[in-house]
């Protein structure tokens, strides 16, 4: 098999991401590192590089954990240890919606998480991509959000979504009147007391 941890290794990269989609809501430079930080601590990713799929080099390209690297180069890449201790790479994104709306992303690329698990097949296609995923995500869903609770408690959040390749128009506002019956991705809102988690049911 494949190494799932090369970073120059492009297959690992394919597929698509499964997503950690954090609502920020208005987060000026301070708030986002603070969050980047966190975020980056309780998921445990080794490294952080440029993107490398932008770099020529064989060689990963080490940058400061900080909001400038992930402005300069679009998306920061690391190693991270998933809840089945399996290590896959990994990536972390930020876009700025509406110019209030603040999102922060842990992108699982498809590549590498088929080599560690084979019943991600092809999802999101075929029967890979019907209920029977559930079996392999919801373990995953479950651990990342874990990583939503803590940059919640870091910074607060307005909302959490899991699932492959978020939609943008799934965010808090959105989930104001009640969270959907058939529900494609993991959904997290704040509650007093912390983060209250709705498992995906398709």
């Amino acid at each position: 098999m494949r190494d799932p941890t090369r970073l120059d290794d492009r297959e690992n990269w394919s597929g698509g991401f499964y997503e950690l989609d954090i609502e920020l809501g208005r987060a000026g430079p301070e708030r986002l590192q603070s969050a980047l930080v966190r975020l980056w601590a309780a998921a445990r990713v080794e490294g952080c590089y440029a993107d490398p799929r932008r770099i020529a080099s064989d060689e990963p390209v080490a940058v400061p954990l900080q909001v400038s690297s992930l402005e300069e180069h679009g998306l920061l890449a690391g190693i991270v240890a998933l809840h089945s201790g399996r290590r896959v790479v990994c990536g972390c994104t930020s876009v700025e919606l509406d110019g209030c709306q603040r999102w922060l992303t842990l992108n699982l690329p498809l590549g590498a998480l088929g080599r560690v698990d084979r019943r991600v097949g092809a999802f999101p296609f075929g029967d890979d991509g019907g209920p029977v995923s559930l079996r392999w995500r919801h373990p995953l869903d479950a651990w990342l959000g874990t990583v939503a609770d803590a940059v919640h408690a870091e910074v607060g959040i307005a909302c959490a979504v899991i699932g492959f390749e978020i939609d943008a128009g799934k965010d808090a506002a959105s989930f104001a009147g009640g969270l959907p019956e058939r529900r494609w991705e993991a959904i997290a809102l704040p509650r007093p007391g912390g983060l209250v988690h709705t498992p995906a049911n398709w």
